[in-house]
């Protein structure tokens, strides 16, 4: 395993390879330090230490030599690019553009972004380079953008807004191309289709399905759930580390859901390890598979995102309280609460019923999310929207 040799860490971004008297080498960029370094390791004096990286100095330009401090004594040249038609990335630039990428993580990180943040903006970064744009010019990226046929607006908006970010580390400005926000209802799928996807999965997703279904998590939050933030004694989920500037919260859960926790390992501190973007890649292969074999191409649509829409929707069809779904949520502002009050016409839904013959049997409908209706010749019946 290769480890920062300043500060030992595992976390680490490869940062292109380079030729030496010694053969090619790995180049490493340390994600808790800045050191970066290369793997087999050259000798001593070639080594180059770097301070915490900073963004480009503003007066740096295409084509000019950066001042030599900090992270930027240690960066390419960036060479003046060649005519040619637009949007087209010349070779010799390829490596530099990597290297740009790279150091654009790092002033994500400085700013305070989060890791999953980060490997989202560096990968779309990547993929404007594969498809043809040069990173150096704003006109290359506004015609590669154009041409994505397969992205939506909002896909667009966001790509531009993550080359804003990227254009201010170089000290650049462009003027960007207009795309509006389309605002869409999400999709809510049926309680059965979710309990089908967390039934045909292994374990670990099963618990991590669960856990987004009771507790209206976004998936980041429910990945940095600790088992000190678990109070099994009173079914309680504490979550101290919110996204998007949410307020933190409190979970009441289930029996089932506590007990499928129990049977997970607990080796870390952590209950989910590991990078949630290659634990959603095995999701999005389960629910593909059950599509295919249940005919039902509505489990296509379910996301991690999708079971707190359904979560939020089914508590306000219950309580019809907009301030309890909101502070379920964890939103500051009411109005992006709002849209789950015209989801879906429950009315007319269609119900199952229950009978239950004593309290035990009570207590477990109503863990299952079945509400009381009635007495019916000393039996209580409930029901639960299908």
């Amino acid at each position: 395993m290769v480890q920062c040799p300043e500060c030992t860490s595992q976390i680490l971004w490869k940062d292109g390879t380079r030729q030496s008297r010694y053969g090619d080498v790995q180049r490493y960029l340390c994600r808790d330090c800045g050191y970066r370094f290369s793997h087999p390791p050259l000798k001593e004096n070639s080594r180059q230490k770097i301070s915490r990286p900073s963004s480009i100095d503003s007066t740096c330009r295409i084509g000019a030599k950066p001042k030599a401090h900090g992270l930027v004594k240690n960066l390419a040249k960036v060479e003046p690019l060649k005519e040619g038609p637009a949007g087209a990335t010349e070779k010799a630039t390829e490596a530099e553009i990597k290297g740009k990428i790279v150091e654009h993580a790092w002033y994500l990180k400085k700013e305070g972004y989060r890791d999953s943040t980060i490997r989202v903006r560096a990968t779309y970064l990547k993929i404007l380079a594969k498809r043809g744009a040069n990173l150096f010019n704003p006109e290359s990226v506004k015609e590669t953008i154009a041409r994505q046929q397969s992205w939506c607006e909002n896909t667009k908006l966001t790509v531009v807004s993550i080359y804003d970010t990227f254009l201010k580390m170089l000290g650049l400005g462009w003027n960007p191309p207009k795309y509006r926000v389309n605002e869409k209802l999400p999709f809510i799928p049926l309680e059965s289709e979710i309990d089908q996807l967390i039934s045909s999965a292994n374990k670990r997703l099963a618990t991590f399905l669960q856990l987004l279904k009771e507790t209206a998590m976004r998936a980041g939050e429910a990945w940095s759930i600790r088992w000190i933030d678990i109070d099994f004694a009173n079914n309680m989920i504490r979550l101290n580390t919110p996204e998007k500037h949410s307020n933190p919260r409190v979970f009441k859960v289930s029996n089932k859901l506590l007990a499928m926790l129990n049977q997970l390992p607990k080796r870390n501190e952590k209950i989910f390890n590991g990078i949630l973007e290659h634990f959603s890649a095995t999701y999005l292969k389960l629910r593909k598979r059950l599509a295919h074999k249940l005919n039902n191409p509505r489990f296509i649509e379910i996301h991690f995102h999708t079971l707190r829409h359904w979560k939020a929707t089914m508590e306000y069809y219950k309580t019809k309280d907009i301030l309890h779904v909101k502070n379920l949520l964890g939103h500051k502002k009411i109005d992006n609460t709002m849209k789950y009050t015209q989801l879906v016409n429950f009315e007319t839904n269609n119900y199952t019923s229950r009978v239950a013959n004593s309290v035990k049997e009570a207590r477990e409908l109503v863990e299952a999310g079945f509400d009381y209706v009635c007495d019916v010749d000393d039996n209580k019946i409930f029901r639960k929207r299908k």
